[in-house]
């Protein structure tokens, strides 16, 4: 089977389909930053145009090292960061943020990473991210670990872009979110996409369409995501550039009807 390679993120955003996600790339020290900042580069070096990040990986560090890395961007290069979270004042921990004032902050601050905050309406969040999209601060809007329901709530207030929630080839538990995406031609990004410490008969199946394809059973994890929905746009991340590029690679696999159908029962 054949996957489309680009996505049209929003409508116009067009990325390749297989992105990157950062949040393993190590600040500090200095020779594990250099080792990061290869990485990211590599990346990009590779053709992917989609890097995911947060301003809690790091508290803004992650954040700080891709502007190192990859500042001034590629054209086609596409960043996405998160907002609604703060690390509490002791620094030992984290708390919701998701009151207007402080998702206001956090964009002008350039800290974009949404979640849920249950002490704030979701109406309210979305409507402070809505003014902000029209206000030119930011282009476009996404969701983080929503249901169904969310989802078309969010959606009733402002248009959504993307929504990134936990999935993989053995962890489908949002498989009717993913639905709801592709009706409305919304981009998945499953963070966690390659299932790990499986164990079973459907990760010995991985295992034998790995050696079928003369691929590894990673590249058949990602290759399944890419058959499997037109809107999944995976962000698999890593720190070595070694498994930077048998991620990437996951590209070029194509499963035939058969293994697909075997790896989805």
């Amino acid at each position: 089977m054949t996957a489309s390679e680009t996505f049209l993120i929003g409508g116009d955003l067009e990325v390749r389909r297989l992105g990157f996600g950062a949040m393993h790339l190590r600040p500090e020290p200095a020779e594990e930053r250099a080792a990061a900042v290869a990485v990211a580069r590599r990346a990009v070096e590779l053709g992917v145009t989609l890097i995911d990040t947060a301003h809690m990986y790091g508290w803004g560090a992650n954040e700080d090292l891709l502007a190192e890395a990859l500042h001034p961007y590629p054209d086609d290069l596409a960043i996405a960061t998160k907002v609604g979270f703060r690390q509490t004042t002791t620094g030992q921990g984290w708390r919701y943020a998701g009151a207007p004032d402080e998702l206001r902050e956090q964009v002008d601050e350039a800290l974009r990473r949404l979640r849920l905050d249950p002490g704030v309406p979701l109406a309210d969040q979305l409507g402070a991210l809505r003014d902000l999209r029209d206000e030119g601060k930011i282009a476009r809007i996404g969701l983080s670990e929503v249901d169904e329901d969310e989802l078309a709530a969010a959606r009733a207030v402002v248009d959504i872009a993307s929504v990134q929630n936990r999935y993989n080839l053995l962890d489908r538990e949002h498989e009717p979110v993913l639905k709801a995406c592709e009706e409305a031609g919304i981009a998945f990004l499953p963070w966690r996409p390659v299932a790990a410490g499986a164990s079973g008969a459907q990760s010995e199946e991985m295992a034998t369409i790995a050696k079928e394809l003369d691929a590894t059973p990673t590249q058949v994890a990602i290759a399944w995501l890419l058959a499997h929905s037109p809107v999944i746009v995976p962000i698999p991340g890593t720190s070595s550039i070694a498994h930077l590029e048998e991620n990437v690679g996951a590209a070029a696999v194509h499963l035939t009807h058969d293994q697909y159908d075997r790896l989805t029962r």
